[in-house]
């Protein structure tokens, strides 16, 4: 049985691995997320994540926290992803809602497995 949960452990929240990620990462684009993505081979396997819906497209904040909680949930649900091919990276990611229209969780959900599956592929 797989956990499922985020725990505060696996969230990305701290100033200097949120610098370096934005800094040194690489990135792309899946409709309507952009991720960016940073990987360290040197360390035991972790993942820590950080989403962000940003104000200059949505600016009631109960829009903001409708679409920051669907991405959570979906990302949540294929963390797992993540561990399949079992290499020993550290990786910190970004998601970013990137559209200017509010879409269904099955929309965000798609982008978020093909973002994780793009992510294994490159490691």
């Amino acid at each position: 049985m797989t956990d499922h949960s985020l725990p505060r452990t696996e969230r990305l929240r701290t100033f200097g691995a949120i610098r370096r990620l934005f800094g040194q990462g690489d990135g792309g684009f899946v409709y309507p997320l952009r991720y960016v993505c940073y990987t360290e081979a040197d360390e035991a396997f972790g993942a820590e994540v950080l989403f962000s819906v940003p104000k200059k497209f949505h600016k009631r904040a109960n829009k903001r926290n409708l679409l920051r909680r669907r991405t959570k949930e979906a990302y949540r649900l294929h963390k797992a992803l993540l561990r399949e091919g079992e290499p020993r990276v550290a990786i910190d990611l970004a998601l970013i809602y990137a559209a200017r229209e509010i879409t269904d969780y099955k929309t965000i959900e798609h982008a978020v497995r093909r973002i994780l599956e793009r992510i294994v592929q490159g490691l």
